[in-house]
């Protein structure tokens, strides 16, 4: 496993990572604009494509070196360079992108890539719509244990752990390993609705030290999100990528509210489209929803297994998945 942006040079890849992060929290718009026009394959299409090229020479040695029976990429600028290896020949095993979005965009799609694979149908139907591409159901990209369920005990005293005597329904609200978005304003709007706000704050240690007050509970870096998952009664979540995914094998209902831009707004559409997970609009909807979400409760799928596609085995896909 290697880091895309280990194979730009040192500040194309700090300008990449910051400029995303400055973009989000202090001009969404321009975010959301940028994300728009990629779409057109103009300037700023062949800008990302000038970057992937200089990347792929990278990822074409690192291939060399440790010759794989398959490239997998989870990441867009990483598709554009895989596929561009695969076409011109410097790539001759099979290139293979897992999106982990919900939602198709441009910079995810190559021609020359062997296999696109998606988490659920709702994807791969977005991909058929809006862009003419199969995309292959194969299901979450997880490790077993969010699916897994905690012994009552251990899940009793773990409610106790993050809320002490608070008997509120708990809602996690995840905004990635960085707590991008206005994460402020949903705590609010969580806790009026009548929940603990239990917050993963990721590497973003001013939002845990900003979030206080009655029904906030603020934490920093977790490697037990797994467990976190089965003791919380909803997620809420602004971007709907791994969190999401994570909820979703481990049965635990979601809500989607203030999306950050982009990928973060299309795919909120994309699960609110499927029924995956509502994307509340405003405080009363996300009451609204929250609530639904509890009364609905956990619900147990069977998925198949990523390798299975990935490795050439036969997949058994579930009627949940493929429906």
């Amino acid at each position: 496993m290697r880091d895309f942006l280990d194979a730009v040079p040192r500040p194309l890849a700090w300008a990449l990572r910051e400029g995303y992060v400055s973009a989000v929290e202090r001009l969404p718009a321009v975010f959301e604009f940028f994300f728009r026009r990629l779409e057109a394959h103009g300037l700023l299409w062949r800008l990302e494509q000038a970057i992937c090229a200089h990347a792929a020479t990278v990822i074409g040695r690192w291939a060399d070196e440790f010759g794989p029976g398959a490239v997998v990429s989870t990441y867009p600028p990483a598709s554009q360079a895989i596929g561009a290896l695969r076409e011109d020949g410097r790539l001759s095993v099979p290139a293979i992108t897992y999106l982990t979005d919900p939602a198709v965009h441009v910079s995810w799609l190559h021609p020359a890539v062997d296999r696109h694979l998606a988490v659920t149908a709702a994807t791969a139907a977005h991909g058929s719509a809006g862009y003419d591409v199969a995309l292959e159901v194969a299901g979450p990209l997880v490790p077993r244990r969010f699916a897994q369920r905690l012994p009552a005990a251990e899940l009793a005293a773990l409610r106790r752990e993050l809320a002490a005597d608070d008997d509120r329904p708990l809602a996690l609200l995840v905004g990635g390993s960085l707590g991008l978005g206005d994460v402020r304003t949903t705590v609010d709007d969580v806790v009026a609705a009548g929940f603990t706000a239990v917050v993963l704050c990721g590497r973003n240690d001013a939002l845990r030290r900003r979030l206080t007050g009655p029904g906030v509970v603020a934490l920093g870096w977790r490697d037990d999100v797994h467990r976190l998952l089965q003791a919380a009664d909803v997620l809420v979540q602004n971007a709907g990528g791994l969190s999401f995914t994570e909820s979703l094998v481990a049965g635990l209902p979601a809500v989607t509210y203030r999306p950050i831009p982009g990928h973060g707004r299309a795919n909120a559409k994309v699960l609110d489209d499927a029924g995956l997970a509502p994307w509340a609009r405003d405080p009363a909807d996300l009451a609204r929803q929250l609530h639904a979400q509890l009364a609905r409760g956990r619900s147990r799928q069977d998925f198949p297994d990523p390798a299975d596609l990935v490795l050439g085995r036969p997949a058994r896909i579930p009627a949940e998945v493929a429906a």
